[in-house]
């Protein structure tokens, strides 16, 4: 009785193991990469990861579990943004990640951003998924009420790789400024509020959208305005660069924003590599728009209620990759 016991435990562990086993081929790993931890990009890429995420011995869909990908596990990862998103992808180190409209396309193309390096020929898009506002934060006594008050000041243009230092300085140079006219540091947005805080800040520009929580705490401690972005320097810039659309900062986005307040946008996309299996990203993008997902963006975050089926599409430069491409055709979003 003992032996026999002793062979159907064994049985049960090999069993047991070989179904473990199983489990741990078939589960896959997928990165999002983000932006810093203060914006916006990494609390959307959180909500994304945990749509899309079906660890194996997840309670089904249908019973009130996860609606992700079956075995898929996809985690955000904070990063410098949406130039180093895009060169992470192409490297290999990240499987998809955020990016703004316009360096996305200019990524892609080899243009613009991207004119004198290899274009990221492989880039693909996975879905449209927000408008990003263009804010421009000034201490309350920095004596800042537009982009041209700006010379002379201490301005942070956000770090190298990310898609906030590109627009700054196409900013600038719309308004007829340069980095020689202003004393420029390269921070994050959280570190350039720490140092606003100080005294040793003039203003701060990141593009996410609102409210940027780097910006919330800091107005809530702190008398700062945001600076219109407005005249002849903006409508310069969007007869320039197509990606660019007019943009209002509601009053009392951010504590003691009095009134509206008239900036720029572009939108925030989802990208990837065309080397990634077609069925995975044509499951990731079906699951990113089920029902379970629509609830979590509407509760999650201010900005998840305007990621939506219906803009999916909208204001893409860049091909889709061939599995985003046939979901979209499935509901008719693309012909």
């Amino acid at each position: 009785m003992f032996n026999r016991f002793k062979l159907l435990t064994g049985l049960a562990l090999a069993i047991g193991l070989a179904a473990g086993a199983t489990t741990a081929q078939e589960m896959a790993f997928f990165r999002i990469g983000t932006g810093g931890t203060a914006g916006t990009y990494y609390p959307i890429g959180g909500l994304i990861a945990n749509a899309i995420s079906n660890p194996p011995g997840s309670r089904p869909c249908e019973e009130g579990g996860s609606c992700g990908v079956p075995g898929l596990v996809a985690t955000a990862v904070a990063s410098n943004g949406s130039v180093g998103n895009i060169n992470a992808i192409m490297g290999g180190s990240l499987e998809s990640g955020f990016s703004q409209a316009d360096v996305a396309t200019w990524a892609q193309t080899g243009t613009g951003l991207w004119e004198d390096q290899p274009p990221a020929d492989k880039l693909r898009m996975i879905a449209n998924l927000y408008p990003e506002s263009l804010h421009l934060v000034a201490r309350a006594d920095a004596g800042i009420e537009s982009v041209a008050d700006l010379k002379g000041k201490r301005v942070s243009l956000d770090e190298p790789g990310s898609g906030t230092l590109v627009d700054a300085r196409i900013v600038l140079e719309a308004f007829g400024l340069s980095e020689s006219d202003i004393t420029p540091e390269f921070l994050k947005p959280d570190q350039a509020a720490d140092r606003m805080r100080d005294g040793a800040m003039d203003a701060f520009f990141f593009v996410g959208g609102y409210p940027a929580g780097a910006i919330a705490e800091l107005a809530s401690q702190h008398k700062v305005k945001l600076i219109p972005i407005v005249g002849e320097g903006a409508d310069k810039i969007r007869a320039q660069y197509s990606f660019f659309a007019t943009d209002t900062v509601p009053a009392g986005t951010y504590e003691g924003q009095a009134t509206d307040v008239q900036t720029l946008s572009v939108g925030a996309q989802w990208v990837t590599s065309a080397d990634q299996p077609e069925e995975l990203i044509y499951n990731i993008t079906k699951a990113l728009w089920n029902d379970n997902t629509r609830k979590m963006f509407d509760a999650g975050h201010a900005k998840g209620k305007l990621i939506r089926a219906e803009n999916a599409t909208a204001g893409v430069g860049i091909p889709f990759h061939p599995g985003a491409e046939k979901y979209y055709k499935e509901i008719g979003a693309l012909k």
